[in-house]
């Protein structure tokens, strides 16, 4: 707090968010504007899970997981997402019929 790290991400993403080219990658311009004058720690890999750059045994351990566009299968998000998660499809479908029922 005595550094007002919060404000000054915000001020950072604030500036980022005008731009619209740098929206697509704000997850990572953030934290590279803003190292130099916010402590930036890793976490250990449990937290961030993603195919590109972690293995599959270490993914029943994860407690976050990025469905990241792997350069390696070119695999769209969601088909991922049905992969590694099996209850993917079902908070899928009923979020699909939760919207077609507002849309009704």
């Amino acid at each position: 707090r005595r550094m007002r790290a919060g404000d000054t991400l915000r001020s950072v993403y604030d500036n980022l968010s005008a731009d619209p080219n740098s929206l697509s990658n704000l997850d990572q311009d953030l934290p590279n504007y803003t190292q130099h004058t916010v402590p930036i720690f890793s976490l250990p890999q449990e937290w961030l899970w993603c195919e590109t750059w972690c293995s599959m045994e270490t993914l029943k351990d994860a407690k976050t997981i990025d469905l990241c566009n792997n350069p390696l299968t070119k695999k769209p998000k969601l088909e991922v997402a049905k992969e590694l998660l099996p209850e993917w499809s079902l908070y899928d479908e009923r979020q699909r019929n939760v919207t077609l029922e507002l849309d009704e």
